[in-house]
C-alpha cells in the first residue's frame, strides 16, 4: 500500500510516500511538518528514505526521520547532507515489496530521480512531472529546459504502456492512464522551450 503522509498538510512540502512490506520504505521525506509522527500512525518501523532530488522542500525533515528512526537516506548525490548512499542511474532498489529501478532524470534538479517498477507499474515521478502534463520548473538553480525535455522523453520511453500508477511529487497522485499525462508532459515542454 501506498499512503501519502503530507495529504492534508497545508504547509509547503511535497508529498510523502510511505510504502510498507518488504523494506518499509519513504519516498522522499518533506518539510515543514511533523512526518515521525505520521509515520508512526502507520508502522514503528522504517528501513528508508529515498530522495527524489535534494530540494528543500523534499528533504527538511531528513533529519527528524534520521534521529526518529535510526534510518538512512539514498539518493543520487552523496556529496549532500541528505543523502548517505547514492543510487546510480538504472540501479535497483526495494521499495515496500516491489523492486523498482532508478533513473536519472535532470532538468528540475541535478540530483532528480524517478523510480519505476515494471513489474507493478508503479512510478515515483518526483518533480519532474505531474498530473495533467504538468512538469517540473526549469527557472531554479540547476533548472535547464532541455534536459527536462530529455528526461521526460526518458521516462516515456522507459514506462511506455505499462505504467498503471504514477505517484508525483506535487498534487494528486495519477492512478488513470497515466502514461497520457506523462505525453502531456513532453508536449508542453517542447511548446514552452
Amino acid at each position: 500500500m501506498i499512503r501519502n503522509l503530507a495529504q492534508g498538510v497545508s504547509a509547503f512540502t511535497c508529498n510523502v510516500f510511505l510504502v510498507e512490506g518488504e523494506t518499509t520504505a519513504l519516498v522522499d521525506a518533506g518539510a515543514n511538518f511533523d512526518v515521525a509522527a505520521a509515520v508512526r500512525e502507520h508502522t514503528d518501523d522504517l528501513d528508508a528514505v529515498y530522495v527524489t532530488h535534494t530540494h528543500p522542500d523534499h528533504i527538511d525533515n531528513v533529519d527528524a526521520l534520521r534521529e526518529a528512526f535510526d534510518v538512512q537516506t539514498w539518493g543520487y548525490d552523496p556529496g549532500h547532507l541528505a543523502v548517505d548512499n547514492r543510487i546510480d542511474d538504472e540501479e535497483r532498489v526495494q521499495i515496500g515489496d516491489a523492486v523498482f529501478q532508478a533513473f536519472h532524470t535532470p532538468g528540475h534538479k541535478n540530483d532528480h530521480l524517478c523510480f519505476y517498477s515494471k513489474k507493478t507499474g508503479v512510478c515515483f515521478g518526483g518533480d519532474l512531472v505531474f498530473a495533467n502534463g504538468g512538469y517540473g520548473r526549469t527557472d531554479l538553480a540547476e533548472g535547464d529546459r532541455d534536459l527536462i525535455i530529455e528526461s521526460l522523453d526518458r521516462l516515456r520511453t522507459v514506462v511506455g504502456d505499462d505504467i498503471s500508477e504514477l505517484h508525483v511529487g506535487h498534487g494528486p497522485s495519477v492512478l488513470t492512464r497515466p502514461q497520457d499525462d506523462i505525453e502531456l508532459a513532453c508536449r508542453a515542454a517542447r511548446m514552452t522551450a
